[in-house]
């Protein structure tokens, strides 16, 4: 599988999706860069490559923070030599409503969320020009399409992530540089485990993501795998005429919205 040969990604999150997508690209002959703020996710992922043996390097950044974002770029480029491919999947997900939220975790998940999205493209655009094109898959959810309770800044930021995302296309599209994102349901996550142990404190993991799973008209909540199977079509040339849009991984999540 040599889909991705030649090819220089930036990855952001090394836990879950993003980690998924990293290695994904990396079996595929992809020179990636994976970046991110939890230590622990960073060392296993980076434990990971090297038993597989991918091209596969992983940086701590806090993509929130400018300089550490540009700076990122700035290595890639100088170790690879340029910069095709970047997917934004670093996320956080506080709980509560805009009552509940104080202004800095509102403010974080912001940043977060919605400003790493802005900031690789701001300083990676310009690399991506260099090379003719490229492509850039961003992280969205769901959730902003049709959120539940009690996620208002999460939910506020996915749907800041999607018009986000068709600024970018319609931007950058003479630049031969195609912007998709897509919008996951309940996917086998660190980031779902701890919504688990929020909405459903009562019950073990497992049966949380069973009740989960029963929401979504396949049955069952979708893996990271799956997702990067995705992400994969979207960057690669096989989709060179997708660019704007937001793709469902959702196992019909909201296709079956309303229906008993």
């Amino acid at each position: 599988m040599n889909d991705f040969e030649n090819k220089i990604a930036i990855v952001t999150g090394t836990t879950g999706i993003g980690r998924a997508i990293a290695k994904r690209l990396a079996a595929g002959g992809c020179r990636v860069v994976a970046c991110g703020i939890d230590s622990s996710g960073n060392r296993e992922l980076q434990e990971e490559a090297q038993t597989g043996e991918l091209v596969l390097s992983v940086e701590h950044c806090d993509v929130s923070e400018p300089n550490q974002v540009k700076a990122i770029v700035s290595k890639t480029v100088a170790a690879y030599g340029g910069l095709d491919i970047i997917v934004n999947a670093a996320a956080i997900h506080p709980f509560g409503t805009a009552v509940e939220t104080d202004a800095e975790s509102w403010n974080r998940c912001i940043m977060v969320n919605v400003g790493s999205v802005f900031l690789l493209a701001h300083f990676g655009i310009p690399e991506m020009k260099k090379r003719g094109g490229g492509a850039i898959v961003n992280l969205s959810s769901v959730q902003g399409y049709a959120c539940q309770r009690g996620v208002a800044a999460y939910a506020t930021s996915k749907g800041a992530v999607h018009s986000l995302t068709r600024a970018l296309a319609l931007d950058h599209a003479a630049d031969h540089i195609r912007v998709n994102s897509i919008s996951p349901g309940s996917i086998r996550t660190p980031m779902l485990a701890r919504s688990a142990a929020h909405f459903a404190p009562d019950v073990c993991n497992e049966t949380a993501f069973e009740r989960f799973g029963a929401a979504h008209p396949l049955g069952r909540i979708g893996t990271p795998e799956e997702v990067a199977e995705l992400a994969a079509f979207l960057l690669s040339d096989k989709s060179g005429f997708c660019t704007g849009g937001d793709y469902l991984v959702d196992g019909g999540l909201l296709a079956g919205i309303g229906v008993q």
